[in-house]
């Protein structure tokens, strides 16, 4: 009787770890699939874009000619953008995600707004545009400038910021919270010297996300009206503007072979800089980690 539970336990033992190298062997292939598919992807734009980009074209904007085409005003336009973009999306989602948080009370009406909140995230980028256009182009009269891009793509990353920062709010142990108020702490002394500093570390993943999302967007630009060429470089937020999505795709628009060359040597400049903001935020991240 003994060595028939001992067959059968080996049995079980012995499908348990086929069926766990199988489900191995199809995650590998998954993600296998993702990565070749990522790799071509890069190799594409390389030998596409590679030859073309040079100091000349770092430097220079739109022409009408694909040697003398350049994505510099695109490039300063999209830095503009992401600073604007920060700087509101990253106040307003902290902020909002505080009083959720620490002072909304807790009741449907609250749950109400944190469904919502999570809903907006998954938004197609194309309805933040119309907003943005209704709102701040039309209703607030700021044109087709450079402060209501700006503000469109705020909207459109901030409900990505909420929802992070609220969980890195939650992931923060009760223990010090209660501690902090034990020891004669008040409630905002709490959140501010307690609270913020152990969430950062999330909050800032939670933004380094929302902004790679945001640069690369195009469509609510051109509802919003990014130009799709100009010479000038902004002046001031009511300024016309460009960013690189949207050289990139008036480039790929054009019927001459050459200007795929051009787009692809702007795409390689625009993972550049993403790859850039994408690393100084996960220095700024690391940083507080160690101090934590």
């Amino acid at each position: 009787m003994l060595g028939q539970n001992e067959e059968g336990i080996k049995k079980r033992m012995k499908g348990r770890v086929l069926k766990n190298k199988i489900m191995m062997g199809l995650f590998f292939l998954a993600t296998s699939v993702g990565l070749i598919f990522l790799v071509l992807l890069f190799y594409r734009v390389l030998t596409q874009g590679i030859g073309y980009l040079n100091w000349n074209y770092l430097t220079s904007g739109p022409a009408p000619y694909p040697e003398e085409a350049g994505i510099w005003i695109g490039m300063i336009g999209s830095i503009m953008l992401m600073v604007i973009v920060a700087i509101f999306s990253v106040v307003i989602g902290v902020a909002s995600a505080i009083y959720l948080e620490e002072y909304a009370s807790q009741n449907k009406f609250t749950e109400f707004i944190r469904v919502n909140i999570s809903n907006l995230a998954g938004v197609p980028s194309i309805v933040f545009g119309l907003l943005g256009l209704t709102f701040f182009v039309y209703m607030f009269n700021f044109g087709y400038t450079l402060i209501a891009g700006g503000l469109t793509m705020a909207l459109l990353i901030l409900p990505v910021i909420v929802v992070s920062a609220q969980e890195a709010l939650r992931s923060v142990p009760i223990d010090l919270h209660q501690a902090s108020l034990g020891m004669g702490a008040s409630k905002w002394q709490t959140i501010a010297r307690v609270i913020l500093p152990a969430a950062l570390p999330g909050i800032l993943t939670g933004t380094i996300i929302a902004l790679s999302r945001a640069i690369g967007e195009t469509a609510p630009l051109i509802i919003v009206g990014a130009a799709t060429a100009i010479y000038t470089l902004p002046d001031s937020l009511l300024a016309k503007y460009t960013v690189m999505p949207i050289q990139i795709y008036n480039w790929t628009g054009r019927p001459q072979e050459e200007w795929q060359f051009v787009a692809g040597a702007g795409i390689i400049v625009l993972l550049a800089v993403l790859l850039l903001m994408n690393s100084i935020a996960v220095l700024i991240r690391n940083k507080f980690q160690q101090r934590l």
